[in-house]
């Protein structure tokens, strides 16, 4: 997904507020965007990212 396309930034603004992203999450997300195809394999990115950093802190 392209970051600086007008839908895509306001898709993320919309999961900003509705997942009430802390800016750790939100520098994630920003993150993974570039590398997700569409607003589903963007959230699939984030649930394996945050999966994977619990994992990490037991």
């Amino acid at each position: 997904m392209n970051i600086n396309d007008k839908s895509v930034l306001e898709m993320l603004n919309k999961l900003i507020v509705v997942n009430r992203l802390n800016k750790s999450q939100i520098l994630q997300m920003v993150n993974l965007v570039s590398i997700s195809n569409d607003i589903n394999d963007l959230n699939d990115n984030l649930k394996w990212e945050s999966d994977k950093s619990f994992h990490q802190n037991i």
